[in-house]
């Protein structure tokens, strides 16, 4: 009999521990309630307030037509948001391709100015300034119609023969005068016999001829210099 009373004290007692937490639990979910029920409460009064603001635009048939296509449409919105992740994975790429690209750029400008570039195309605009600066509209027309024979004249120059005669010329020039005597007039006739010497002759007197005409070009020279273009 004592054994009995002793166990329905205890399933009394466990029965009260569950109405205590029971009644525990239910007092935080009445708390909660309370507590979100001013929240929720202000939900409410601003979706009514911002629907009123819709008026007549908003009917929730359109609501439910959006879900409904939404619905219609997951796997495209899926597939969109795939390739806005690739996207997006790309976008990375890029960036740092950019950034590489930066730092390769700025080491090209940094060689290039060690190198004396940048110092050379400063120079180059001086000079163009001064051009600009000492020469006219009408000189630089002038200088485009005369560029065919002054071309014309520059790759002669640049012959060879040309230079190498040129070349020949200033080492005769800077040579020493034999002894430092005078050199007789017998001594010049004597070299008249020279083939060579006869031969520099006659080109000379041609220059000489050429520096004694006008200075307009005649038709026969015109023909050559338009012949040589």
């Amino acid at each position: 009999m004592d054994k009995n009373l002793e166990l329905l004290h205890q399933k009394i007692d466990h029965l009260t521990e569950q109405l205590e937490t029971q009644h525990r639990r239910q007092q935080v979910w009445d708390d909660l309630f309370t507590d979100l029920a001013p929240v929720g409460n202000h939900l409410v009064k601003l979706t009514i307030d911002e629907l009123a603001e819709i008026g007549s635009d908003f009917e929730l048939q359109d609501l439910l037509f959006l879900i409904k296509r939404l619905l219609r449409n997951t796997r495209s919105l899926l597939l969109l948001l795939d390739r806005l992740e690739a996207l997006m994975g790309v976008s990375d790429e890029v960036q740092l391709l950019g950034k590489q690209a930066f730092s390769a750029a700025v080491e090209s400008l940094d060689r290039l100015e060690r190198e004396g570039y940048f110092a050379f195309a400063r120079e180059s605009w001086n000079i163009l300034e001064k051009i600009v600066n000492e020469f006219s509209v009408e000189d630089m027309q002038t200088l485009g119609e005369s560029i065919g024979p002054l071309l014309s004249t520059v790759r002669k120059l640049t012959r060879p023969e040309i230079l190498m005669l040129a070349d020949r010329s200033l080492d005769a020039l800077q040579a020493p005068d034999g002894d430092g005597k005078s050199v007789s007039l017998l001594a010049l006739l004597r070299q008249l016999t020279d083939p060579d010497v006869r031969k520099g002759l006659s080109r000379l007197l041609n220059v000489v001829k050429v520096f004694s005409e006008e200075s307009n070009p005649t038709e026969h020279q015109l023909v050559t210099m338009e012949e040589t273009q």
